[in-house]
């Protein structure tokens, strides 16, 4: 086998749309900025594409388990665990940003609002500093997930256009590539 399966295809980039898009959709700035009623769209969008980012990422580890990957390309061994390093922080980083924007803004005693007007009360008391802190720790993880995704991804350029391996086409859909 040397693709991976057409749904595992499928949860990568549609894993990689959502991030970038609750990214690109992110508030930012201070809460009374994030929380205002001029913002509440682009907030609710944030948080659907975040909590979206989350969902599919628990079907794509449960995907994950039962499916079949294809066979590692020979690289240097530095090379290969680089590779797992990074594919394992971003697996984390996937249900550590949108966990870390849940519980600020629960601790800070914000719903989640999603679009639709669906509202998810806290779970949790209201611990403002905490909150606030960990909404921070939003932000920066937010903008690491960033980073180390087009770390991957200039990763999976380089195998296509210097190394000429198929690590980048594997994780291409047929329709793109045509038939190999």
């Amino acid at each position: 086998m040397d693709r991976h399966s057409a749904p595992a295809q499928a949860f990568h980039w549609l894993t990689a749309v959502l991030v970038l898009a609750a990214f690109l959709y992110g508030p930012g700035g201070s809460e009374e900025r994030v929380y205002s009623h001029a913002r509440d769209f682009g907030r609710q969008l944030h948080e659907t594409l975040g909590m979206s980012v989350l969902l599919l990422s628990l079907a794509r580890v449960a995907w994950r388990l039962v499916d079949r990957r294809p066979d590692p390309v020979v690289v240097p061994k530095w090379m290969g665990r680089t590779a797992t390093v990074v594919q394992g922080v971003l697996f984390v980083l996937l249900f550590a940003v949108p966990l870390a924007g849940i519980a600020g803004a629960w601790l800070e005693g914000h719903p989640l609002t999603l679009l639709g007007g669906l509202e998810v009360s806290p779970w949790v008391g209201t611990a403002h500093d905490a909150g606030a802190t960990i909404a921070e720790l939003h932000t920066w993880l937010g903008d690491a997930i960033l980073w180390l995704a087009g770390a991957h991804a200039a990763g999976a350029l380089l195998h296509h256009f210097v190394l000429r391996d198929a690590v980048l086409v594997s994780m291409l859909p047929r329709w793109l590539v045509g038939r190999r």
